[in-house]
Parts: C-alpha cells; structure tokens; sequence
C-alpha cells in the first residue's frame, strides 16, 4: 500500500494517531492472496482507558456547540471523504478483499451520505413546547447520551463507523469505535478526516482488539450507548452485558432472509436482485436474501437465466476494475462456507454451479448455487455468509409467506411480482425490519435499516437513528401561584 494509504499506528485517540506495541499483534490479511499487508496491536487496559478518557472530555467541548456548527463539521468530513473516494476504496479493497469496482461506489461513499445526511440534520435537532391548562407549560430538551461505543463487522469496516459515528456526533456525543479485527485498518482514517474536518481531539476515537476489548469498552461505566454490528451470538453476549450496566443499545446483526420471485416477475429484474442479494460482496452481507422462494411455473428459467448471468462473474485481481466479484475475506470465513456446502450436498440439495475452492492463492469460492433445496435443510435455516444462494420451489401465496417467516431472523425480505397489490400484500406479511419490491439490498441513509426477531434492536440511519443516540428532558414550567397542602 502507498504511504499515504495506510493508517501510521494501530489506535486513533485524541485526534492522533497511538501505538503500544505492548498489545497483541493482529495481522492483517488481504483475502485475494493471503499476504500479511499489515499489523495492528491490541488495545491494552490503559489504551481503552485513555481513549474513554479522550471521549469523556471532547464530548462536554462537542455538546455545547450549536448543532448547526457540529453539522458544519459532518458535512466537511463527507467532502473530504468524497476527495478522497479512491484512496479509501483501495484502503477497503485491501482490508476485505472487495474489488475496487465495488468499494469506488458502495463504501466510502455511503460513509460520506451519512456523515453528509446527519450533518443536515444536526441544528434541527430541538425539543417541543406543550402548553398546559392556567398557562402553565412543559417544554421538552433533546439531549446526547455521552459516550457512545461503536462496535464494527469486518464486512463494510468504512461504512460501519460512519453509519454509528454520524448520528451519535450529530445528536451531541463522543464515540470510541472498535473494528472488527479482520478488517482494522479503514475506520482509523475515518477518525482522522473528522479530525482535519474540525471535530474536537477525542471526538472519535479508534481502539484495536478482540473480544474482551469489546468487553470492556460495553461494561465501563462511561460509557452510556452501545451499537453493534455482528453476529446473533455476539449481539446476544453484547446487549446482555449492556443490559447489566443500563446502557442504552442497538443492536444489528444477521439474517437469514427470503426473496419471492413469483410466475409474474420480471425475469432480468428477479435474477438482478438474487444476484445483488447473495454474491454482492462475494455474499458477505447480512441483508442478503439467501432463501430464494421461486414459483414452480418461473422456476426452470429463472435457474437458467441466473447460470447464464454467473458465467459474466470475473474473479480477477480485486484492484482491477473490471473485477467483479472478489475473494472471501479470511481463511475461517471460506472454511465456514466450505462446511456448508458440504451439509447442503450430504443433505441432498442439487448443486447448479460453484460449490468448489479455487486453487490459488488466497480465499477464493465461486458463486455457488443449490437448487431442491427444502426448508428443513441445514443450508436453508442458518447464515452462512458467503456467497451461496438456496433455490426453494414454492406453488402459492399463503403457502410461501409461511415458509418465508418460519426462521428466528427478521432482518430483511424481499418479493419480485409485476403485480403491485399482491406486492404490497407480502410485504405487509414479512416479518422482517428491512423490505424491498422489485429489488434487493438498497440501503440509502435517508431510510431505517434494521431488523425484528433475532436479527437486531433498534434501527440505524434515517431519522430514526436520532432517537436511539440522544434523550429527552422534560421542564416542567409553572406561571401560576403555586399551592401546598400545608
């Protein structure tokens, strides 16, 4: 990587950059060939502690501004993120293995939306008057939480800590954010672009390491917001443990989530959205919609259609542009998926293309579809993250709505029809927080994203986001004579 690329330490603390080599080294490894590009170390106990420390100070300098100047700030930051579009994409294309012609258009950019999105929102972030009988009134504050700690998944390392850090800054706070340790490098030079766009030094802060550095930024009493991104096994340990010191939470984690192509869907459009809903990201997105429910009488073409479409996928070096799908991210990722198709041919799924491990250099698994596949299978009822999609027949309505529903995630869920009643209908009928019609896995800033069931609490972006970083006061005003029983 070019000097200019690459974070100079392991740790962003207030407004520079730290090291302490005293910590565990993490290596970072880049997915398409297995090279060791970097290495970061392990947040030691005095390294979290002066990073809530630096929080702890810049979010008091930070709250007494006016919103119009915190969005001020926010709305710089989205600019020289946006200059910097290219350079932070090859930053994320090393850390997960994403090609460049992914991360050029659906990283940074969706980073520099949010920042840019809060930024508007931040002046207008005021509280109500209610008017009360005899001329008394309640007027109502809006007020940040403190510190907020960000807990990010190795997938969209740049977006993640921007979809966390712009509302907790816009709404007042200060945050200390932990990226996954598969993917560390990106969210430091988010820090240090709020930095040199004018936020206070230990506004944003990045600390490196493991579990029990996220342990122990979630159960310090600082600390007064939690948002994960991860897991259902993780997000269940992480808000237990918030829960025990009550810290406010969100929480938005997996799914295992349906797309329903009916007979009368456009075929183009419902293989485009099974394709962005299972191999974008070479499948590791938690949105993705890897039970494909298709209607018996759309079911041959569709699958045909869909080879012929998988044969366009290039697996080429991820920095070329003309890559298009690029390689898993880890050596236990590809693992993982690798059991899984395994479990889905023992099981008796019928395995249309992919399901084998490239022989080359680093963790390369072609997009990899099962048809025949039924609900009961293993394939079928837990997340795989990776790039396999599972083909159900389905015959009717009621019939595939069931089935749809029948999972503990809710995250997301989406349905392909020309007929828009019945498209309205479904939706209504999912249980899950994140919908699409006639397409899959858009996620503006400007609408909640987040899930029901197993799948999350709370919802990220939008102005929904405001409500899950700042609380309200209410002010109890009285102008008239005042009376006491004695």
């Amino acid at each position: 990587m070019s000097i200019n690329t690459q974070p100079t330490a392991s740790h962003y603390i207030g407004g520079a950059y730290v090291e302490d080599t005293s910590g565990a080294p993490i290596d970072v490894v880049y997915g398409a060939t297995g090279e060791v590009i970097a290495r970061v170390h392990a947040a030691t106990p005095a390294i979290v502690d002066r990073a809530l420390e630096a929080a702890t100070a810049a979010q008091k300098t930070w709250a007494a501004m006016s919103g119009t100047e915190r969005g001020r700030v926010l709305r710089r930051a989205a600019d020289l993120i946006r200059e910097r579009n290219r350079e932070l994409s090859i930053l994320e294309t090393y850390d997960t293995g994403k090609p460049l012609q992914e991360t050029l258009v659906a990283d940074a950019t969706s980073g520099a939306d949010a920042l840019e999105y809060f930024g508007g929102l931040a002046a207008s972030l005021t509280g109500e008057t209610i008017p009360l009988a005899g001329g008394d009134m309640v007027y109502t504050l809006r007020e940040p939480l403190g510190v907020c700690v960000g807990i990010g998944a190795w997938n969209y390392p740049t977006q993640i800590a921007c979809w966390k850090a712009a509302p907790a800054l816009a709404c007042g706070n200060a945050m200390v954010f932990k990226p996954s340790e598969t993917t560390p490098l990106c969210a430091l030079k988010i820090a240090e672009i709020l930095t040199e766009a004018g936020a206070p030094p230990g506004l944003f802060n990045v600390v490196q390491g493991m579990g029990e550095v996220g342990a122990a930024l979630v159960t310090d009493p600082r600390v007064a917001k939690v948002s994960l991104t991860g897991s259902v096994p993780t997000g269940k340990k992480v808000y237990a443990a918030a829960a025990g010191e009550m810290k406010h939470v969100t929480m938005e984690l997996g799914g295992k989530s349906p797309i329903i192509v009916f007979d009368d869907a456009d075929l183009e459009d419902a293989v485009s959205g099974a394709i962005l809903g299972n191999f974008y990201s070479s499948g590791q997105v938690c949105s993705n919609g890897t039970r494909v429910f298709v209607q018996t009488g759309i079911r041959d073409a569709f699958l045909k259609r869909l080879t012929e479409r998988l044969a366009g996928a290039v697996l080429g070096d991820p920095l070329d542009e003309a890559t298009n799908f690029g390689p898993m991210v880890s050596e236990g990722q590809i693992g993982i998926v690798e059991r899984y198709v395994r479990l889905g041919i023992e099981e008796g799924a019928e395995l249309v293309t992919g399901g084998a491990r490239i022989e080359r250099d680093g963790y390369w698994m072609p997009p990899t579809v099962f048809a025949g596949v039924t609900d009961e299978m293993t394939i079928a009822r837990e997340e795989i993250f990776g790039p396999v999609m599972c083909v159900l027949d389905f015959d009717g309505e009621d019939e595939v709505m069931a089935r749809a529903n029948a999972t503990e995630f809710g995250l997301a869920a989406g349905v392909f029809t020309r007929d828009l009643a019945r498209a309205h209908r479904v939706v209504r009928g999912f249980e899950a927080g994140t919908c699409f019609i006639n397409s899959y896995n858009d996620a503006p800033v400007e609408a909640p994203f987040g899930g029901v069931k197993m799948s999350g609490v709370g919802r990220e972006n939008s102005k929904a986001a405001i409500e899950h970083y700042s609380q309200v006061k209410s002010v109890y005003l009285r102008l008239s004579p005042l009376e006491a029983p004695f």
